[in-house]
This record gives C-alpha cells, structure tokens and sequence, in this order.
C-alpha cells in the first residue's frame, strides 16, 4: 500500500479536492449526501464528482448509495495509514519531531476537583438547537458543565417556539441569547474541552482552530425552524428536536469522562451523535 501513498498526497495538493477530504473529516463518521456536498462546496455536480473519483481511486473515501442518493465517507484505515507513514518513514521513526507544537493533556487525564468541563454547541442560526443543548446540559449537569452556544450566522432573535419548549420543560430563558461564534475566539473566550456541531450547515463550514485542541463531533439534527404547517406541526417538531438533543446530553452527561482516554472519549462521543436518534422517533 506505500506504493499509493505519493498518488494521495498528490490528490490532497489540489486545493479543492482538499477542501472536499477536509469537510469529510469534519462530518466523519456521517456519510454525507453528494448533493449536500455540492451545496457546502458551491462546486457544480459534475465537478464535485471529479474531485470524488479522484479521492476514491487514491482510497481516501468510499461511497454507499442509500435509495437513489450517493453518500461519501472517509475511509479512516487510509486516512491513517498515510499519516503513519509521515510519521514513521518520513519522520524516521521519531514521531515527536514531526508532532505539533502544542500538546494538550489528554482531557479524560485532567482533574475534576478544581475545574468544570467548557462545553461550546454550534450551529448556525443559535436560535434553537444549539440553544437547547446549552440549556439543557446546564440544567442536567451544571455542576459539571459549563455550557456555552453559537451560531457562525446567528439570527437577531431566539425563536419564540423553541423558548416555549424551554419553558415547558422547567428552563430558565432568562439569560439565553443569540450568540456568534466570533466571541469565542477572543483572548478571554473559555478554553473548551468540547465542541459539537448540531446542524450540518454549520459542520460543513471552515472551523476555528481552538488553541485548546477540544475534542468535537457531529450531532446533526434537522432544523425545527424549517418545519411549514400549523403551528402544533411546528410545535411538535420543537419538542421531537429538544428529546433528541437531551437523550444526547443524557448520555454524554454519563459518561466517566475523567477516567476516559482522548481515543475513548473521541469514540464515545461520535456514537452518541451516530446512534441516539430516539427523540426524533417519538
């Protein structure tokens, strides 16, 4: 298999093609539409396709097809055997030359007795999703957490039936806002242990690069906010996303987080976004 590492490398230099592998990364474990792609990407369909040969002839990504849509994924036994082999060969061996500059401690290493985990959700309205998680992992585990939000284009406004949800559900709105991420890339922003994407628009855009190297992964959930019809649909929808997201927060607030690895905790959290679909059932 060395003999298709410089034909990836190759593949990679193409800045486009890049950009398609990268916003794969980010979505990893999720296999994402071609349509959607496209759209993420602005590239016409027949040009994405060109740039998805190519990273699958290199054995970067696969492809499943799911009814008449064509789904992408990175192939991560690939992805990694070529990192190893920048950092074996290229690096003869001696991966600390090759490694980053920063080197965070592995956050399932870090105390519990003197500090609280900084957990940020992103989406890109912040008007109800990423609203609800923040709310909701307050309330549920605010001896523990603490919870922030924001959206990369957020709206002027919270929408009036997601602060209903709240409501309902015994959550103080008071102090909720719509927030842009902007405000957490300043010096004095909290260092996050965490950051979760839940919508997919906001996961398809080019992310900060936090200094604090947190662990992240995609919880995407369909927007509420899109839902047309009377206002129970509506409504209804609101309620069906708040259950998604606690059964999330539920878990994730569970989790032995002190006593986890960095592999561990990045896994564990991936299947939370991958496999807790429950509310949205109900």
């Amino acid at each position: 298999m060395e003999a298709m590492i410089p034909n990836r490398l190759s593949i990679l230099g193409h800045p486009q093609r890049l950009a398609l592998f990268r916003l794969l990364m980010r979505r990893y474990p999720d296999r994402v539409p071609a349509t959607e792609l496209a759209r993420a990407l602005e590239l016409k369909p027949n040009t994405l396709s060109t740039y998805v040969n190519a990273l699958m002839q290199a054995g970067l990504i696969n492809q499943e097809r799911v009814g008449t849509s064509l789904r992408y994924a990175i192939d991560m036994d690939a992805t990694r055997e070529t990192v190893d082999y920048l950092l074996h060969d290229c690096c003869r061996g001696r991966p600390e030359i090759c490694a980053p500059t920063a080197h965070p401690s592995p956050i399932g290493d870090r105390s519990m007795t003197d500090r609280k985990y900084n957990v940020l959700f992103i989406c890109t309205g912040n008007s109800a999703r990423s609203i609800f998680a923040e709310a909701i992992l307050r309330d549920l585990a605010g001896d523990r957490f603490v919870a922030y939000s924001a959206g990369t284009k957020p709206r002027t406004e919270l929408n009036p039936f997601a602060l209903e949800v709240l409501e309902q559900n015994g959550h103080d709105i008071s102090a909720l806002r719509s927030k842009n991420i902007s405000e957490f890339m300043k010096a004095d922003a909290p260092d996050f242990d965490y950051v979760f994407t839940v919508c997919n628009q906001a996961a398809n855009e080019e992310c900060p690069s936090w200094p604090s190297q947190p662990i992240s992964a995609h919880w995407g959930l369909p927007d509420p906010v899109k839902v047309e019809g009377l206002n129970a649909e509506k409504s209804l929808a609101f309620h069906q996303t708040y259950g998604a997201l606690r059964n999330r927060m539920t878990a994730f607030a569970a989790l032995p987080l002190s006593s986890l690895d960095r592999m561990s905790l990045q896994r564990t959290v991936d299947e939370i976004g991958q496999s807790l679909e429950e509310g949205l059932s109900k």
